[in-house]
């Protein structure tokens, strides 16, 4: 695939006027348009013969029939890595957003929420985060047989929310142990959060193992990794997870024909399906700041042609525990966005710690 260096000065220009036009107005971009524009002197003709260079390479195309160039997912791309200039937040800006965001006396819900309304509006996009289900206090937990091999861990919390989730067990297992590890379970657990019931298992369990024998003592431990937040749960399970999504109807906001609007259609029904999304915004976990996704670079926003721009943000220990950011038509103003949504992951991690 081409890259940025391989450009000339001249097609670097170009292509980088062409993709702000675009990103400004939602037009194609025509010669005579870029004549008037552009820094460099260069005539129309000249200008038509460096864009018919470019949408060879596969950075623009003309859509239609029309004269004027619009940038290809590639040439979006190229644009982002390599040819935007990032601006910055100002300081009325930060402002604005730690006074909506934060406020005082707030849940980390509500932190949550205001973060994804604020990103939703600045941003003319869907705002969102996904984040771990925050800690309800358990009610009740309970090991039921399934068959020879497996048995089925039910947890209940006081707020009525109910989680079941599947463990291996020892072949021929007595009943007696699974009895054993629940009522070793909720002797000890009932009214405390998740977080709280990890702390004091992770404690008992070595000080206190000889309670318990060795076939219960594993039954107790697989039970807890399956819904203590271990890392294979917090990344892929969707069920361990909490997606917020504000902001939907922005996205009919620029819509001006009926291809606009079957791809927002199909960006609605992309946002339903929260399992892929989850395991999509899970490599944005793995991610060192920002990440942008361009259209069909995943597979989940391929045909509505859309982009994602998202960023962890961290516990104190500086763990990743969530991401957020916005989805909307790969036209974002990203050099706007890129910064706000750095910004608000930096400033949520602040606040839920």
């Amino acid at each position: 695939m081409v890259a940025v260096k391989d450009l000339n000065d001249r097609s670097r220009e170009i292509l980088r006027h062409v993709v702000e036009t675009y990103l400004e107005t939602g037009d194609p971009v025509g010669s005579r348009f870029l004549s008037r524009h552009l820094p460099l002197s260069l005539s129309a003709a000249s200008i038509r013969n460096v864009m018919s260079d470019l949408e060879a390479l596969g950075l623009l195309f003309s859509p239609h029939t029309s004269a004027g160039r619009v940038p290809t997912e590639a040439g979006l791309r190229m644009f982002v890595d390599g040819l935007l200039e990032i601006g910055d937040l100002s300081e009325e800006e930060r402002r604005s957003i730690e006074r909506q965001v934060a406020g005082q006396h707030k849940s980390v819900e509500d932190v949550l929420g205001e973060a994804t309304k604020m990103l939703s509006g600045l941003a003319h996009a869907a705002g969102f985060v996904l984040a771990p289900k925050y800690d309800a206090a358990l009610k009740h937990l309970e090991f039921v047989p399934v068959d020879r091999e497996r048995a089925l861990v039910v947890i209940v919390t006081e707020g009525g929310e109910v989680e079941n989730r599947v463990i291996e067990v020892p072949k021929g297992l007595p009943p007696s142990a699974l009895v054993e590890a629940t009522n070793y379970l909720n002797a000890r657990l009932r009214g405390k959060t998740f977080e709280e019931a990890k702390a004091i298992l992770a404690s008992e369990m070595e000080t206190q193992r000889a309670e318990l024998n060795e076939i219960t003592a594993r039954i107790v431990s697989s039970g807890l990794a399956s819904w203590s937040g271990s890392k294979t749960t917090q990344t892929d399970d969707p069920l361990s997870k909490s997606l917020i999504v504000h902001g939907r109807s922005r996205l009919l906001e620029d819509v001006h024909a009926m291809e606009d609007l079957e791809r927002v259609r199909l960006l609605f029904d992309d946002l339903e399906n929260k399992r892929d999304l989850v395991q999509l915004l899970g490599l944005a976990q793995q991610a060192d700041g920002v990440r942008i996704f361009i259209g069909s670079e995943n597979k989940l926003f391929s045909l509505s042609g859309s982009s994602l721009v998202v960023s962890p943000y961290m516990d104190k220990q500086q763990h990743v525990v969530g991401v957020l950011g916005v989805i909307g038509p790969t036209r974002l103003n990203y050099a706007r966005v890129i910064p706000m949504v750095d910004f608000t992951a930096k400033l949520v991690g602040r606040l839920i710690n």
